[in-house]
């Protein structure tokens, strides 16, 4: 086939810049052909590139006595003891599930989990993090729909237990949703595989399913803002395929046993290109390509389609040539691809040959450590204007605002989509703040939340991501899990922008004195830019996804409240109600300030709940709705009703940080006050478990009216 000539249009096309392309000419001192132009989009991409971000990710903390593998490998790594690690990661899909939701959706589970495994880990659990538009938008039934069959379906399908997210919906994703998806795997420590390319010579081997044209440019389009083209975007989607993942993924675990994997990288955005690349560029060395050895599935590929496609279900592996036959025998058993498509060289060379010719020769450390870094241009966000008046409201209509919003009622409809128990250890399902699985043959548990809330991060960057790491460190502590690390999905808008840049700057610099603060440092994570359509961006909205650890011998602490049980309250209330839910739900107002978020009375008041574990028989944290909502909440998974001493509605409803609410008995409540009080930890009693009824103040309302509402308001938007 005849190559395209590289003009002017082509190379806007590819997201290249007239500086970039200087760049390029300057690097290879001549035309790039068509392949070569493709490689380069894919590499100096923001998606695999990140270069917005670097100056600023580099300035979190990423290290610990926890941590084995920080940021920069195919997922983090983090001791658990007795010789065994956690490894996660959490990335985004964002754009690919806009366009088709199934499958964008299906195969962001599909390339987390890969993530996950190539390091030598059995997925254990996952997780996911959801922002829709509004409900009464036109698009966002069909989004919700399908992107959580895809969630379900894959994840289902491929054997792993879904333990916990979040949903959200606000009209700034109108026109882009995000889809966050996050998977953590147990490993032993000595047994942790990486992607650095080790030894001149050596065969690089494809592995895994063959390469279709699904997906190609997928990770050029994830780095573009939309337009009213989006539907001519579908084709850069990727199909996914749970069945075959589960084979590679055995094969995989597998074929590392047999000590033949030099490295291994999981073949993700810029499929072939990326995966070649990194493996190359992490250690030192050139690869030569020869791509009629690809597997394909379809007929007449290009060096440019095989190049840049993003067909599932792939790995690409530096291979000891001694144990080839071994290696080739495991991949035939599993009735895989098991393919020598090239070998590492000495030079700084990535060499593309395809039947002879010479499809792309290009320095192989420009395309990735050497690639494009930009410190763009960013402001402050300006103060939030002052929170103008809350008028005083009936509590129990507070409450009901909240239970009949889908940013607040039970998710049950969305969660038991997901197979939250298959492999039989799982402790807590989703539908809590964190959820709990155990770490099979030992006395462990590990527990895993996501959380951001995005109204505080718009109001203020550097206050909403602290928030967004304390709240994930309340959910661990509440269950009575050691936080460990975390790791970070950075969605915002155009970089280009100013103010846009400004948040993320921000937010970067809460997130990571909060990490230092309370001892989780972020050991991986993906950033993702560009999220707008039509000029229109959505709420900056970092996710962090964050691990805890309870450790042998340690009880989680997952009852529930009883009848008699007294309600504590530990932290301190001021009833902040700027960018509140209730302000939000009720009133339709998003103004004032985000909450101050106390890192040292966090960890304070967290390592207390930890600490006295056994005084306790159910916590949570307070977050979103206050205390009147988190009351609510442990009253109806218990069954049984609460009464609540107040009701002015900046004590109910209002969203301090660093609190949480306890049940206990009369005698552990007790023996709290007085431990509370020798730590210098804020508590009070605030009401008492009783009952069938839910009474605040002088408001009072049958506790099954209340539980139909949160529990069938979802349905019946989305149902």
């Amino acid at each position: 086939m005849q190559e395209p000539a590289i003009t002017d249009d082509l190379i806007a096309s590819h997201g290249i810049n007239p500086d970039e392309y200087q760049r390029i000419l300057d690097i290879i001192g001549r035309t790039p052909t068509f392949t070569e132009l493709g490689i380069f989009s894919a590499m100096w991409n923001e998606h695999c590139s990140y270069k917005s971000s670097k100056k600023w990710l580099r300035t979190l903390p990423t290290t610990g006595p926890q941590v084995i593998c920080g940021p920069g490998e195919n997922a983090g790594v983090v001791d658990i003891g007795d010789g065994q690690a956690v490894v996660f990661k959490m990335e985004s899909h964002n754009h690919p599930s806009y366009i088709e939701p199934y499958q964008g959706a299906a195969t962001g589970v599909g390339g987390i989990l890969r993530d996950v495994f190539t390091m030598g880990a059995r997925p254990v659990a996952a997780m996911n993090s959801l922002s829709f538009g509004e409900p009464a938008h036109h698009k966002t039934r069909r989004l919700v729909h399908g992107v959580v069959e895809g969630v379900g379906g894959y994840g289902n399908a491929f054997g792993v237990p879904t333990v916990g997210g979040e949903v959200r919906f606000h009209s700034a994703y109108n026109g882009n949703c995000l889809v966050n998806a996050f998977a953590a795997g147990l490993a032993d420590t000595d047994k942790i595989f990486y992607s650095a390319a080790s030894g001149v010579g050596r065969p690089v081997v494809y592995l895994g399913a063959k390469t279709g044209r699904d997906g190609v440019g997928g990770a050029t389009m994830a780095s573009a803002e939309f337009d009213e083209s989006i539907e001519e975007k579908r084709p850069t989607v990727q199909v996914g395929d749970p069945f075959t993942e589960k084979c590679l993924m055995e094969a995989t675990l597998e074929l590392m046993q047999t000590g033949a994997v030099i490295s291994i990288q999981d073949m993700g955005a810029a499929g072939l290109t990326c995966s070649a690349v990194e493996m190359g560029d992490k250690g030192d060395l050139g690869v030569r390509l020869d791509l009629e050895k690809v597997p394909c599935r379809e007929t007449a590929m290009t060096a440019y389609e095989m190049m840049l496609s993003e067909s599932q279900e792939r790995m690409l592996m530096v291979l000891d040539p001694a144990k080839e036959a071994e290696a080739k025998a495991v991949f035939d058993k599993w009735d895989l691809d098991f393919a020598i498509v090239g070998e590492t060289i000495a030079e700084d060379r990535f060499l593309v040959m395809l039947n002879g010719e010479v499809m792309a020769d290009l320095p192989l450390k420009a395309l990735s450590g050497n690639a494009p870094e930009y410190d763009r241009p960013w402001e402050e966000t300006p103060p939030a204007e002052p929170l103008a008046d809350v008028p005083q409201i009936d509590a129990l209509d507070g409450l009901k605002a909240l239970l009949v919003s889908p940013n607040y009622c039970a998710r049950a409809w969305v969660y038991e989509q997901y197979d939250s128990q298959v492999m039989a250890d799982t402790v807590r399902i989703p539908g809590f703040g964190a959820g709990v699985i155990r770490v099979h043959g030992t006395g462990k548990k590990l527990a895993f939340t996501s959380d951001v809330t995005p109204r505080y991060v718009k109001a203020n960057p550097e206050e909403g991501g602290k928030q967004a790491v304390a709240e994930a460190f309340r959910n661990l502590c509440a269950v009575g899990a050691k936080p460990l690390a975390t790791t970070d999905n950075l969605n915002f808008g155009n970089p280009e922008k100013p103010a846009i840049m400004g948040q993320f700057v921000c937010a970067l610099r809460g997130i990571g004195a909060a990490c230092i603060a309370l001892d989780m440092p972020i050991v991986s994570g993906n950033v993702s830019l560009y999220n707008e359509t039509d000029g229109v961006g959505i709420l900056p909205t970092p996710t962090i996804g964050a691990v805890g650890l309870i450790a042998d011998g340690e009880e989680p602490i997952l009852g529930y409240a009883r009848d008699g049980h007294v309600a504590i309250l530990i932290g301190d209330t001021a009833g902040h109600l700027g960018q509140s839910a209730l302000l939000a739900e009720v009133f339709n107002r998003e103004d004032g300030d985000a909450p101050h978020v106390d890192l040292a009375a966090e960890r304070r008041n967290g390592e207390f709940i930890r600490d006295n574990r056994d005084l306790i028989q159910s916590c949570t944290d307070l977050s979103d709705g206050g205390l009147a909502l988190a009351a609510f909440e442990m009253a109806e998974a218990s069954g049984v009703g609460v009464m609540l001493e107040m009701d002015d509605t900046p004590t109910l409803f209002g969203e301090d940080q660093a609190r949480y609410l306890v049940a206990c008995t009369f005698d552990e409540a007790e023996a709290l006050m007085s431990k509370a009080t020798a730590a210098g930890v804020p508590i009070i009693a605030v009401g008492k478990f009783h009952g069938d009824t839910v009474r605040m103040g002088g408001s009072e309302m049958p506790l099954d009216a209340l539980s139909a509402l949160y529990r069938g308001s979802f349905g019946a938007i989305f149902g």
